[in-house]
């Protein structure tokens, strides 16, 4: 079975926002939008914390010199989720930052290539009371973002779902 490892940051801003990239995922059916954390794949040899600076510093133009905490593990197994592969391994970080405008070091084009449409700051309630039709990755992202939002990181990573 082969999974797409990557790594996501869990980018919150001083008003306990989360920073989202707007994915629009081409299907047969028509394109689906997702709102999910900046991140990307693991390059051969990188860490999870190597792969997770250069992501950020790529797609929304952030320095993380800390080591943030792990905080979510999430394993998806379907064909269909991430083209050529069985499923994907993402491993969520949580970084504090102020607001600030996302613009990293890819050209709109090359973000465009990873079908990155947009960034947004979102606010818990509004992802809570989100009617769709987009949608959010992980699926129930209020639920463990309310929780790392009151009780901080957790000792070990928590497991997500779809």
């Amino acid at each position: 079975m082969q999974l797409r490892r990557s790594v996501r940051a869990v980018v919150l801003d001083q008003d306990d926002r989360i920073l989202l990239c707007r994915f629009v995922i081409p299907k047969p059916t028509g394109p689906i939008v997702v709102w999910a954390a900046p991140g990307g794949g693991i390059e051969e040899g990188e860490t999870l914390l190597a792969a997770l600076r250069r992501e950020l510093s790529e797609e929304v133009g952030l320095t993380v010199d800390a080591d943030p905490p792990h905080v979510w593990h999430q394993q998806v197994i379907d064909p269909g989720h991430a083209a050529g592969y069985d499923g994907v391994v993402n491993d969520y970080f949580l970084v504090r930052t102020t607001t600030f405008h996302p613009r990293g070091a890819l050209s709109d084009d090359q973000l465009a290539a990873e079908n990155i449409t947009g960034f947004r700051w979102w606010p818990l309630p509004e992802i809570a009371a989100h009617p769709g039709p987009d949608l959010f990755s992980p699926r129930d992202l209020a639920t463990p973002l309310a929780a790392l939002i009151a009780d901080g990181a957790p000792p070990v990573p928590l497991p997500l779902g779809l």
